[in-house]
């Protein structure tokens, strides 16, 4: 009988929706009612809220990352069950619209409120010790970036409580994402929430460019900076150069859907593929923008932990530029299959083989530097031997992505999904939690938890 049920006699999707929010809601009231009884509003506002401290500000950027995390999880937890209830005749429980605004969902939280504040949050707390300086260059601008991220995750988190949110993928395509075939407010969140964390990015980039340039301790010379310092400032020079591409084509797009005009539409000479050449323009140096202050991470940890000293500084540095540069040449291998044509294809699938050439040279550098090194299993060794081993299918994977002939069979399939996923979770989720567990305890004078450390690798790892 289960295999015969249609998606009208399975309406639970609305009863889930005010279940989440009523629950959300609750939470949110028990953590305010908590604060108040507690008496903490004042310690909150002075010492946190209100903070220009970048290590402050660096903590809050992960507790955002954490909270946004659980959602992104939720999401994909909720897509897989739909995924394994929808067989057969059955529907499952999710009807399409709202299995599409939570796919949507969850690529923009994964990559926008997850990814990115934990790298920032990293480098807020990490970059300024270690080119000896006092903070960072605009400390009131960084607070302001912190605030604007937040802003940006209140409407994603809200935006299916009141109204409801894109069913557009997370780069949101047109013409889907055109007011004709998006008529709700849901890609006016998308949009909004984009733009005003996407400000707050830029304003970071700025900000930790000028720290690193004019702020490093008297004497420290570009080539003496740590490896993490080296790889955060060629995050920022990119984070400058294409988040304003990434303002720019929203700003494009919204003026089709709020002024009727036809930029990115076929009618009266507008062309969708401008739109896909722009938003990729950003997003695939977006990658590297969030996988490099990962790199650096893991080779600051394998370097203490093997008891050595960095196998190949200067190669790690070039590398890192390198990767930095052509990641400016890569991004049409995201569209093989649109008609681009044979010497596009070509050119850009070499350019995407050749920048797996600076990664590699990366893991050999870690792999030598563990050799013969007297390894200590911290829990941040874990999560770098876990990196290795997930990142080092990511990017095969990948290689195997940026053939373009192989790319028209497994455009758009689950081998691109696994591809993608490696890369970011073993990459960046994985960096992340090997630097909060490598730095935090020597910033912030705490031990943590070993065991669960490990547990928690672990459950990544299965």
């Amino acid at each position: 009988m289960f295999g015969k049920l249609t998606l009208d006699a399975v309406p639970w999707h609305e009863p889930i929706i005010m279940g989440t929010g009523a629950v959300v809601a609750l939470g949110g009231l028990a953590l305010l009612a908590a604060i108040t009884i507690a008496g903490k509003w004042g310690y909150l506002w002075r010492e946190w809220i209100t903070s220009v401290d970048h290590k402050r500000i660096g903590v809050m950027y992960i507790i955002l990352a954490v909270v946004m995390l659980l959602r992104g999880f939720a999401d994909a937890i909720m897509m897989r069950a739909q995924q394994a209830l929808a067989y057969g005749d059955a529907a499952g429980y999710l009807p399409p619209h709202h299995y599409d605004q939570i796919f949507t969902a969850h690529g923009v939280i994964m990559i926008f409120f997850v990814a990115t504040p934990l790298i920032l949050g990293l480098m807020n707390v990490v970059v300024p010790l270690q080119i000896g300086a006092r903070d960072v260059a605009y400390p009131f601008v960084n607070s302001l970036s912190f605030w604007l991220a937040v802003v940006g995750a209140i409407l994603v988190m809200v935006s299916m409580f009141v109204g409801d949110f894109a069913a557009t993928g997370w780069v949101a395509y047109p013409p889907l994402s055109e007011l004709g075939y998006s008529p709700t407010v849901g890609m006016d969140y998308y949009i909004w929430s984009l733009q005003i964390s996407g400000l707050g990015t830029t304003l970071s980039g700025i900000n930790f460019v000028v720290t690193i340039l004019r702020m490093r301790a008297p004497g420290m010379k570009m080539m003496q900076m740590p490896v993490f310092v080296w790889t955060a400032f060629i995050t920022n020079i990119l984070i400058v150069a294409v988040f304003p591409v990434l303002t720019g084509t929203l700003a494009l797009l919204t003026m089709d859907r709020y002024l009727g005009m036809h930029i990115f539409t076929n009618e009266l000479g507008g062309n969708a593929m401008m739109y896909i050449n722009l938003i990729w323009v950003w997003g695939h140096p977006e990658v590297y923008i969030l996988i490099l202050p990962a790199f650096g991470a893991f080779s600051e940890i394998i370097a203490t932990f093997s008891g050595k000293p960095l196998f190949g500084y200067k190669s790690m540095v070039y590398a890192t530029a390198s990767i930095g540069i052509l990641s400016f040449f890569v991004w049409l291998h995201h569209f093989f299959t649109m008609g681009s044509g044979a010497n596009v294809n070509a050119f850009f699938g070499i350019m995407t083989t050749v920048i797996s050439i600076p990664t590699g040279v990366k893991l050999f550098n870690w792999l030598f530097t563990m050799y013969r090194g007297r390894i200590r299993y911290h829990s941040a060794t874990l999560w770098t031997i876990g990196f290795m081993v997930t990142f080092a299918v990511g990017g095969m994977t990948g290689v195997l992505l940026a053939v373009p002939g192989a790319d028209f069979v497994l455009h758009n399939s689950l081998f691109l999904v696994a591809h993608f996923h490696n890369v970011i979770i073993g990459g960046v989720v994985f960096g992340c939690l090997a630097g909060v567990s490598f730095w935090f305890p020597k910033v912030f004078g705490f031990t943590l938890n070993e065991f669960w450390g490990k547990v928690s690798f672990w459950c990544w790892l299965i």
